[in-house]
């Protein structure tokens, strides 16, 4: 669950986010905290408008990514059910440098962005399949201010904690909802749209908009200077 895994270099800023850990069963809080302890930082925006959540799914909830820590496999392969990251949209002089800040993976902590939709998302072997990858694209000030999670997730049928719940109380949203979560995961294929509306959406829609694997690249070259 956020994920739930159903199968383990480079530089690091994770000296700099002292305060972000990476707790498996949390990964949408994970996020959520990067993006505050990125802008605290300094190493984004102050309003935290160069930052995107990206919740990653798909109809099924079985979502194969590599080089994840979780894994037995020498490379890093695992299905999680759901799995969120941090992109970090930059530019320079009109060249895309953008990132992506994946506390679970293997790969350099930030990793470029090209690179890890190459070697942790990877297109896929088998095809068009259950294990399509959706993404859903939340502008950071948006999840920021949106996002909302009771923890109830995190427990068992009999309502006991699969793993110990963090020490800090839950995220309540700014409108005071207490738990989203499940508006985050839950995207399937219809719900993606034309690439244009999309790149004009994703900055007000409160739970963003969802792209597939194959326009996840060209969506985010398209994000303004």
């Amino acid at each position: 669950m956020g994920g739930k895994t159903k199968q383990k270099g480079g530089p690091s800023n994770k000296g700099k986010l002292s305060h972000v850990s990476d707790q498996k069963h949390r990964t949408e809080e994970n996020v959520y905290l990067l993006c505050k302890e990125l802008i605290r930082s300094g190493l984004a925006d102050p309003a935290g408008t160069d930052l995107y959540a990206v919740f990653i799914s798909n109809a099924e909830k079985k979502v194969p990514l590599w080089h994840q820590k979780a894994s037995t496999n020498d490379d890093g392969f695992v299905v999680w059910d759901y799995h969120v990251i941090c992109i970090q949209s930059r530019r320079n002089k009109g060249k895309v440098l953008d990132l992506a800040w994946d506390l679970d993976s293997s790969l350099p902590f930030p990793c470029p962005f090209l690179q890890y939709v190459s070697e942790a998302i990877q297109p896929l072997s088998f095809g068009d399949s259950i294990y399509r990858r959706l993404f859903r694209v939340i502008h950071g000030p948006v999840f920021l201010r949106s996002f909302a999670s009771d923890r109830s997730h995190m427990k068992d049928p009999m309502g006991n904690w699969i793993a110990l719940p963090p020490i800090y109380e839950p995220i309540v949203a700014e409108d005071g909802n207490t738990n989203n979560l499940n508006k985050y995961i839950a995207m399937s294929a219809n719900d993606v749209g034309d690439l244009e509306s999309m790149v004009n959406d994703v900055h007000s829609n409160k739970h963003g908009v969802v792209t597939n694997e194959t326009l996840l690249p060209e969506f985010f070259s398209r994000m303004p200077e």
